[in-house]
């Protein structure tokens, strides 16, 4: 019986000790896959942080070349409006010439007639 009370102790003792040796493993794992994951997380949020950064950079850049598009657009419309009242101006100015010119076509006419119509009176009385 003291065979078999020593070989249970020393089985329960090997069996301890190899079961606690399991267990700071487990232990020593599981603090090590929390470390991982919490450098995992903290370079996934490096990373996020990087690619939204560069994400603001290139719609700064859009907006950027969005507002020179629109102010080319401004300056050409300005262009083609300066233009277009320059071209007004100028027909306007050509159609005023006309009036002035067809006036005074008329207003010699008129004279011309009125002048033939007094030759007329001279000549009958």
């Amino acid at each position: 019986m003291k065979k078999l009370v020593l070989g249970t102790a020393l089985l329960l003792a090997l069996g301890l000790s190899f079961t606690s040796c399991r267990d700071t493993k487990k232990a020593e794992s599981v603090e090590d896959a929390v470390e991982n994951a919490a450098e995992a997380t903290k370079e996934a949020a490096n990373d996020a942080v990087d690619a939204a950064g560069e994400a603001a950079k290139k719609a700064g850049d859009a907006v950027e070349g969005a507002a020179e598009k629109a102010g080319e657009a401004v300056d050409n419309a300005v262009d083609a409006a300066g233009e277009a009242v320059d071209n007004a101006a100028k027909k306007a100015g050509e159609t005023v010439d006309k009036a002035v010119d067809a006036t005074g076509k008329a207003a010699d006419d008129a004279a011309n007639a009125v002048k033939k119509e007094a030759n007329k009176l001279k000549t009958s009385n």
